[in-house]
């Protein structure tokens, strides 16, 4: 007869029945970033560069170029100043993880690609792709 035991260390057997509880979602909280560092009850704080580093960490492995250039143009938003908003998702059983994603981005980013989009032809010689959202 097989055997084993569950994560709490309780013995269990073939034909055992168990109670399995899934975990409720128990809500978000947005974090609050005090002079442009994250400060939350795990210890960390991060600055531009490091959000800048996280999205490449977290999208970098997604095939597809459109993916890629989502990617450089979410990294160039973070470097040119958009606010990295931070929230932390609960559930009861005490889980909790950390979602990522961008504000409406600054005037600085809306220059940079005028600028990247500018040339010897005039205001539109170059194409800047916003890339899609993987």
């Amino acid at each position: 007869m097989n055997t084993g035991k569950l994560p709490d260390g309780t013995e269990i057997k073939e034909g055992d029945i168990i109670k399995y509880e899934i975990a409720m979602y128990a809500g978000i909280t947005r974090v609050i970033l005090h002079e442009g560092k994250l400060c939350m009850e795990r210890n960390f704080m991060y600055g531009q560069q490091d959000f800048a580093m996280l999205w490449i960490e977290m999208y970098s492995g997604i095939d597809g170029a459109h993916h890629k250039d989502w990617i450089i143009d979410q990294v160039a938003r973070i470097l040119k100043g958009t606010k990295v908003i931070v929230k932390v998702a609960k559930w009861e059983n005490g889980t909790e993880n950390e979602r990522f994603s961008l504000d409406e981005p600054p005037k600085e980013y809306w220059k940079w690609v005028e600028e990247m989009r500018d040339g010897e032809d005039g205001a539109e010689t170059y194409s800047y792709d916003f890339g899609i959202a993987p």
